[in-house]
């Protein structure tokens, strides 16, 4: 990736999955993917960090306006080319102006929130509660203990977070979708301990409620990213 299209560093990152049947959320996935699966299963992520110093082009990041806290639900998706990634079913952050940048630039599902990240020893509270468009309150609060550092994650682990790119539907046309690129250094990841999980976050993105313990819960203090400029299927990079 010579030239990136956006920098940033994403920091202080909960990871919680639950794993759910594929056919419950293949109608959820923009068309041309399928569920990815591990196992014979797919996943639902609920993923909280903080956003730090988004940059344009190779331009510094934005101190104030580029760092903010977000807490995205994901779905793990493969395209026909095999090509590997998440789709966000919702995506809440604190700064509207980068949902509003978000929502129009790119399609995405920013939404607008009030959110903290908070940290005391070796436990992270992430809050979360919904201001625009909605569900309205729509709210999270999850506090997470980090664990032993992960010296070689799990097939699991390795699937739920080594993913390099997003589907989304970023154009218009019969075939809208197209596939962000991103690059970043191996996640430093520990194991971690659910503390607190009170969220209605993930029935919010129209997904069925867990009803059961997460299958995964880890813990990162982050890395730098690097994305790249959308691909359509083919592959061909857009203008």
């Amino acid at each position: 990736m010579r030239v990136p299209l956006l920098t940033q560093q994403w920091l202080d990152l909960a990871f919680v999955h639950w794993a759910v049947e594929p056919a419950l959320v293949a109608g959820l996935l923009p068309r041309g993917t399928v569920p990815d699966t591990h196992d014979g299963l797919t996943y639902v992520g609920l993923v909280a960090f903080r956003m730090h110093r988004v940059g344009w082009l190779g331009l510094p990041g934005v101190p104030y306006l580029g760092t903010f806290p977000e807490t995205n639900v994901r779905l793990y998706s493969v395209d026909r080319h095999g090509r590997r990634g998440v789709v966000f079913r919702s995506m809440d952050a604190s700064r509207l102006i980068p949902v509003m940048m978000g929502r129009v630039g790119f399609r995405l599902p920013y939404l607008w929130s009030r959110m903290s990240v908070r940290r005391a020893g070796d436990t992270v509270t992430y809050t979360s509660s919904r201001r625009w468009p909605g569900p309205r309150g729509a709210r999270s609060l999850l506090t997470v203990r980090t664990g032993e550092r992960i010296g070689e994650p799990t097939a699991l682990e390795h699937f739920l977070t080594a993913r390099w790119g997003m589907h989304n539907a970023f154009f218009g046309g019969p075939e809208p979708l197209a596939y962000l690129p991103n690059d970043h250094p191996r996640w430093p990841l520990y194991r971690a301990e659910l503390l607190t999980c009170e969220q209605d976050l993930v029935t919010a993105a129209g997904l069925p409620a867990p009803t059961d313990a997460p299958v995964s819960v880890l813990y990162s203090p982050g890395v730098p990213v690097r994305l790249g400029r959308p691909a359509r299927p083919a592959g061909i990079p857009t203008p």
